[in-house]
């Protein structure tokens, strides 16, 4: 089977990327407009792109009409942003988060979750969240009708307990959930195996 994606709509050409290059991790995406409304929302196009600086890259979709969403509107009015990581205990929330709500409405307040102040950025961190890392946006790249926002890591929370203090390797209780295919499938990463 062959597909040539540059003869496919993009609705088509996104049910077979998203649901084949799998698993991918979820930027649980906290940002403040300027107006002080908290956002909330899952991005599923996402990853850890380097270390000197630390960067990740997020793609937001547009709205219909090509503007873009609250996400990155805020980030391209403040400059900044945080990323969360989803683990099974609060996926649920990240599902409610990611549903359509009017801009004046906070998911954080929807999804019940607590938001807590950042250290270097407005932007909060959700308290439920395992990782949550505070981000300086670099630069957001618009190709066709993508968005990407390149963000640099200014502080990187994680809970106690996950991370070994002397190896900074992942040693406790860790266990973040991955999207699968679309529209609803995920994936757990307790499962693992060593290769070596």
């Amino acid at each position: 089977m062959e597909f040539n994606l540059q003869e496919h709509p993009p609705e088509k050409c996104y049910k077979l990327l998203s649901s084949l290059v799998v698993p991918r991790p979820i930027a649980w995406v906290s940002t403040i407009s300027t107006e002080g409304i908290t956002n909330l929302a899952p991005y599923s196009f996402f990853n850890v792109m380097g270390v000197r600086p630390p960067i990740v890259a997020f793609a937001p979709g547009n709205k219909p009409d090509g503007s873009p969403k609250d996400t990155p509107q805020n980030i391209l009015d403040t400059g900044e942003f945080v990323v969360n990581l989803v683990d099974e205990k609060i996926s649920a929330q990240m599902v409610e988060s990611a549903k359509p709500h009017p801009t004046n409405v906070s998911e954080i307040d929807v999804a019940g979750l607590t938001s807590i102040e950042s250290e270097a950025v407005k932007a909060p961190r959700i308290k439920e969240a395992p990782v949550s890392m505070e981000c300086k946006a670099l630069q957001t790249l618009e190709i066709g009708g993508n968005r990407m926002v390149i963000g640099e890591v200014l502080r990187l929370h994680v809970k106690d307990g996950i991370v070994d203090e002397e190896s900074f390797y992942v040693t406790g209780d860790y266990a973040p959930i991955g999207r699968m295919s679309s529209p609803d499938n995920y994936c757990r990463t307790t499962n693992g195996f060593r290769l070596s």
